[in-house]
């Protein structure tokens, strides 16, 4: 008897597979870091949480980690910041639904919907979070709970799920397929689901080779989207940062270490111990380290004076013996280090860190302040730095149309098959507060404008009005349109020449 999955599906029973519209040797790969396993055997299917998927929970791991350092800390901030941008004023993201061919109704009750989900998440609230969390992790569940008695409420609640207790699974079943004399297996049904394992010990569903099995249509799930070719796996955008701030740790630490061995100045003791032996020459010379030397240390815990001088300390004077027939008793003094001040190490590292994180390395120059000038004076770095933050906001929006989706399908507001053919369309616009942007507009605007002022002598001459409107001003064939119309409409309310005219001339 099959085991049901636990959570809700649209449109077929818990634990059925999906046929495949056709028959390939190849599983479909949609580079979603599911993890593939061939179903049959008498057993069963067995799973390895200890093995390789391990390997991805000790990636979050990391992840994690570099993220308290404070380097990569700051450009986190900087990155979520500028991405998700919170104020009193504007909501942190609006849905877009202008290139949608629906009625106004549809439109409202598709916004309606939008709205409610945000409140769900208290996106207004927790949007910083919620990304952050997103961001450092790669990944970022959610499980979608609604009123199964009454469905048609739609999503009642949305409980944020651990990466490392959840993993996403496709079970392949295959079959064989006779190909000339040889036989091939075929793949014949993918079962998607997702697995849920408690790794707190002190929980009585603490399991390390098995776990719940859950519908894919009541768990939300986004990640990064950037697959490591060699194994399929997802990693996060901190991925390239974990070896330049680990390099850039042990530098710090080798600086430190440098600068307190190096730092003060020492005594060397060349002592005379004339003929006497070895052993009462070494003996002579501890005799008088012991007494010259005083070494009191302060515990801050006890507050109490502590005498350490049987520890020898590598910080502390030497004591070197000298024969008889050299020169007497000497102390010399050893320098500290010279080049105490050199960081040019640990700045290279530093901006390594940066980097690899995309921020614009002029960021971490203190003296450099935020620049409210021509969009020229912009450095190239923060041009590409902007184009970044759109392409993370553009993955972030999966979050918003997995939701979105759900929610539809639940209140019966539209089907599948309607699903699929607007999902592509419907967009999602994020609040910001950087002037950049729309400097930058307005200074592509005014060269427009200065182009089509040189080259307005030559049209109709050299060149077409459309053809000026196309390619000098960029409008679009929808704007020209919509702008034509706009302009017929002004030129009829307005007054006629002639009419004014004869009112006047009633007048007088």
């Amino acid at each position: 008897m099959p085991v049901e999955l636990f959570g809700f599906s649209f449109g077929r029973k818990k634990g059925d597979s999906e046929d495949l519209k056709s028959t390939s040797f190849v599983s479909p790969n949609e580079y979603d870091g599911a993890i593939t396993i061939d179903a049959g055997g008498v057993l069963g299917t067995y799973i390895d949480f200890t093995g390789g998927i391990k390997d991805e929970n000790h990636l979050i791991g990391q992840y994690r980690s570099i993220a308290l350092f404070p380097e990569v800390d700051n450009a986190i901030e900087d990155i979520i910041n500028d991405a998700i941008v919170m104020d009193d004023e504007n909501e942190p993201v609006k849905i877009n639904l202008d290139n949608l061919f629906l009625s106004e109704n549809i439109k409202e009750k598709i916004s309606s919907e939008f709205d409610e989900i945000l409140n769900l998440m208290q996106f207004d609230r927790k949007g910083h979070d919620i990304f952050r969390r997103w961001y450092i992790d790669s990944k970022l569940y959610f499980h979608i709970m609604i009123d199964e008695k009454n469905p048609m409420k739609g999503i009642r609640e949305l409980r944020a799920i651990d990466p490392v207790n959840i993993k996403r699974i496709k079970k392949i079943q295959r079959k064989p397929v006779s190909v000339g004399l040889n036989q091939v297996p075929a793949i014949e049904k993918i079962e998607d689901f997702y697995i849920y394992t408690n790794r707190d010990k002190d929980s009585t569903f603490y399991t390390t080779t098995g776990g719940l099995k859950i519908t894919p249509d009541s768990i939300c799930y986004i990640h990064s989207g950037i697959i490591d070719s060699r194994t399929k796996r997802v990693v996060g955008y901190l991925q390239k940062a974990i070896r330049p701030t680990n390099m850039l740790r042990q530098i710090e630490d080798a600086v430190v270490i440098y600068r307190i061995s190096r730092a003060p100045e020492r005594r060397i003791f060349y002592v005379d111990v004339g003929n006497l032996p070895k052993n009462k020459a070494e003996q002579y010379v501890r005799s008088l380290m012991n007494r010259y030397r005083n070494k009191l240390t302060y515990d801050a815990d006890t507050g109490v004076v502590r005498d350490d001088r049987r520890h020898m300390h590598m910080l502390e004077d030497y004591w070197l013996p000298r024969r008889e027939g050299g020169r007497g008793t000497e102390i010399q003094t050893l320098s500290g280090g010279e080049n105490l001040g050199e960081m040019a190490d640990v700045l290279y590292l530093l901006s390594k860190v940066y980097t690899s994180l995309n921020i614009p390395l002029s960021r971490m120059e203190a003296q450099n302040g935020f620049n409210m000038g021509r969009s020229a004076e912009i450095t190239r770095d923060e041009v590409k730095f902007s184009k970044f933050i759109s392409r993370i906001r553009a993955r972030f929006s999966e979050l918003f149309l997995n939701l979105l989706k759900v929610q539809l399908l639940l209140k019966g507001i539209m089907g599948q098959d309607d699903w699929d053919e607007i999902a592509q369309k419907i967009k999602f616009t994020y609040n910001t507060d950087s002037y950049f942007g729309e400097l930058k507009d307005t200074e592509i605007f005014r060269e427009r404008l200065q182009n089509l002022a040189q080259i307005e002598p030559y049209i109709g001459k050299y060149f077409s009005s459309d053809w000026v409107r196309k390619h000098i001003i960029k409008q679009t064939p929808e704007e020209i349109k919509i702008l034509n119309y706009e302009i017929q409409q002004e030129l009829q309310q307005q007054p006629q020449p002639e009419e004014e005219a004869g009112e006047e001339g009633e007048e007088l």
